[in-house]
């Protein structure tokens, strides 16, 4: 039984938080064909983040920027996601990755 749709929107919303707060990553994205989010109630979604049911995995979809190999910002991804929701297995898709230079915010 899915859990009730607050919690789904409360749970997704938190995901996203914590993964775009990881210094390597730019921004979330939707991954190929934007598949890769959270519907909720009314035209809300949460681009970035697909909550599994069951069994299946936790589903994130990124924009990175160059300097931590990718093998570790998985992992440290996975990490966050599961500092959120506990044990699940989580999927990380990195959509792109960009120079640090181009990652850093205009003035």
């Amino acid at each position: 039984m899915p859990p009730p749709t607050d919690d789904v929107a409360t749970a997704a919303r938190a995901v996203a938080a914590a993964v775009a707060a990881h210094p390597g990553v730019v921004r979330l994205d939707g991954g190929p064909w934007g598949t890769v989010a959270s519907h909720l109630p009314g035209r809300a979604r949460v681009d970035g983040v697909r909550l599994g049911v069951g069994a299946e995995p936790v589903e994130i979809a990124v924009v990175v920027r160059l300097g931590i190999p990718l093998p570790q910002l998985a992992d440290e991804l996975a990490a966050a996601v599961r500092a959120v929701l506990g044990p699940v297995p989580v999927d990380v898709t990195f959509s792109d990755v960009v120079s640090a230079v181009a990652a850093a915010p205009t003035p």
